[in-house]
């Protein structure tokens, strides 16, 4: 892979220029999945398999079982059929969100601020998670495959987190979403934090775990990595942005039913 290659998957925009030995364990892969309905086939296209390869260093075997086992967890879960109004009670409060920007690079952004979080069901919870992931990945552009989560740490307490939905959060996401993200950023943690992250790195693939960065309000490289991703006119205030300073649900649960709509009726 060459350095431009490396650089532009790191920022997850990709070309999609596959080359014959990619192509033919693409092949192999689909033939191991064997044949699949229409609805199936929409999370099976050349640019997804080569996603769960790339998961498994390109492992066919590994590849093919990863994608049927996220093809069996979708069948299950209907993470496409979920809609605003399935979690706009938990939505109310901003514990997680899609922002309407994006990163420099075009990457999707998630916002989550677990002190705000509203709801103590696992299930609940995992709901909105997915609902916002899946709203995030549509909103992609092309050739764009990655997503940017922002968790504001700030006055957190560690009766806001739970280990148990934290773990399923992250299980889900590795193993049902691989290749989708580009940077976690953990904003203003505070030392409370560090027994709980040190808890939930058991539980992160390496890869995951590299992505991962802190960032402080204090600190000149915390100040020049964020200014170096985002427009700081439209990055929150909560992140030492200048963007608006609140989360406002009307305005949020209008733009989530727009996309409900523009989707539904695609």
């Amino acid at each position: 892979m060459s350095e431009d290659q490396k650089k532009a998957a790191s920022t997850g925009q990709y070309e999609m220029v596959v080359s014959q030995e990619q192509q033919a364990k693409i092949t192999e892969v689909r033939e191991l999945i064997g044949q699949l309905s229409d609805k199936e086939s929409v999370y099976c296209s050349d640019a997804s398999i080569s996603r769960y390869l790339m998961s498994r260093n390109l492992n066919v075997k590994k590849a093919a079982q990863m994608l049927k086992q996220s093809l069996k967890w979708r069948k299950e879960f209907k993470p496409e059929e979920i809609r605003w109004e399935d979690v706009a009670a938990d939505a109310e409060s901003g514990s997680i969100y899609r922002p309407n920007y994006q990163d420099k690079y075009g990457r999707s952004v998630i916002v989550i601020t677990p002190r705000r979080q509203n709801s103590k069901s696992l299930e609940r919870q995992v709901k909105h998670f997915v609902h916002c992931l899946e709203n995030a990945i549509l909103n992609l552009p092309p050739h764009q495959e990655q997503l940017v989560w922002l968790v504001d740490l700030e006055g957190i307490k560690m009766s806001d987190i739970s280990f148990k939905t934290s773990r399923e959060i992250v299980h889900v996401f590795q193993s049902y979403y691989p290749k989708r993200l580009g940077l976690i950023i953990l904003f203003n943690a505070p030392v409370i934090f560090q027994p709980f992250f040190k808890m939930m790195r058991l539980f992160l693939e390496t890869e995951i775990y590299n992505k991962i960065k802190f960032c402080y309000s204090d600190d000149h490289n915390s100040k020049k990595i964020l200014e170096d991703l985002f427009d700081m006119d439209k990055l929150e205030s909560a992140f030492g942005g200048n963007g608006d300073t609140g989360f406002d649900i009307n305005k949020y649960a209008e733009r989530m039913k727009e996309h409900d709509n523009k989707f539904l009726s695609s």
